[in-house]
């Protein structure tokens, strides 16, 4: 049954996403650069080659001016590393921060659309896992310069932070970056490493079925380092867990996703799951009141805000330690919610991230 769960789930997700259907890009000559795309300046001057996520050597003449993200979590590091001026097109998903919304759209994250990537003219693209392994190699024989970005744990988002640095140029401004992020992080689990006692905590994604974050995620990562123990670590990434096990697992503090079922109204569905549902009632959290919404594209998404979600949870778990002096996080606008089709990308990149790993 829970195979069968899991699996309907996972069609589901697919078959949505590809209604918004992709387009093939014109043939060109295999191995030849697509006429259409410039030289990043000053090529005489600069080239670097970086590692990607992904094991690839890529090489990087001039100093790219015109850059095209296709995940939500790259364009978050091109805008905080000041990058903001060279995006030249994002996903469907791309809606932090909000001025990213405005950019011209290439298609959403795994259904990208490559004559649109084209048409962006970039010099450098920044891809991800869930675009597609075809995806990823059919722009690169159209001669365009991709990196990929995969960050598994928080400590990777920092390590891509200075990877984007150093294929933009934008060394300076990571190094920056990374350092105020390394030490809001410190400002934290200095505080929380030593707890003698650490509650149970549980992070769900979604609630019919219910998904949680178990081990090898961000989510898990976060709960760890914010001084909690996750409740679901014996499970593997994302998964579903039955209403039973949930109960019978009865952890003392529940994160339940923002956004995912907002409506305008700021109604939140996996929040009223929680406690409305007269099965829940019998839980420590729901009696409590140890049930915290978090925005969900913070404690999602392997960007910089990733930390943001760390002294959330902290400040919830340890409002005593946190509340008056945790450290300033930032500045965020709250969405007032996911509509269908960026609740199917959301569990999308969840269901391909497993898949992936």
């Amino acid at each position: 049954m829970r195979n069968t769960r899991l699996a309907f789930s996972a069609s589901l997700i697919v078959v949505l996403l590809l209604l918004s259907g992709t387009a093939s890009a014109t043939p060109v000559i295999p191995g030849e650069p697509h006429p259409n795309v410039p030289s990043a300046t000053g090529a005489d001057e600069r080239c670097v080659t970086v590692t990607d996520d992904f094991g690839e050597t890529v090489t990087i003449r001039g100093i790219p001016q015109r850059i095209v993200s296709l995940a939500p979590s790259n364009t978050e590091i091109l805008y905080a590393l000041d990058l903001g001026d060279r995006v030249v097109g994002v996903t469907d998903c791309c809606d932090y921060p909000p001025t990213a919304s405005d950019k011209p759209k290439v298609g959403g994250y795994s259904g990208v659309n490559i004559e649109k990537v084209i048409a962006a003219e970039p010099d450098l693209v920044f891809a991800a896992p869930g675009n597609t392994e075809d995806t990823v190699k059919r722009l690169r024989t159209l001669g365009m310069t991709v990196v990929v970005l995969n960050p598994r744990t928080v400590d990777d988002v920092l390590q891509d932070v200075e990877l984007v640095g150093e294929a933009t140029g934008q060394e300076e401004q990571a190094s920056v970056c990374v350092k105020e992020l390394r030490n809001r992080i410190r400002a934290v689990t200095e505080k929380t490493e030593g707890l003698a006692e650490k509650p149970s905590v549980a992070h769900v994604v979604w609630y019919d079925p219910i998904w949680v974050s178990g081990r090898g995620t961000f989510q898990d990562e976060v709960i760890a380092m914010a001084g909690g123990t996750n409740a679901f670590g014996s499970v593997e990434e994302w998964s579903i867990v039955s209403l039973e096990e949930f109960i019978t697992t009865d952890p003392e503090y529940i994160f339940v996703s923002s956004g995912t079922g907002m409506s305008k109204d700021g109604y939140n569905a996996v929040y009223d799951y929680f406690m409305n549902e007269p099965r829940m009632q019998r839980l420590d959290a729901v009696r409590n009141g140890h049930i915290y919404i978090i925005n969900a594209d913070i404690i999602s998404r392997g960007g910089p805000r990733i930390v943001d979600a760390l002294e959330e949870a902290a400040g919830d778990l340890y409002p005593d330690l946190f509340g008056t002096g945790a450290p300033k996080a930032t500045p965020a606008v709250q969405s007032p919610g996911f509509g269908a089709i960026p609740l199917t990308c959301a569990l999308f990149i969840v269901f391909m991230t497993r898949v992936k790993r």
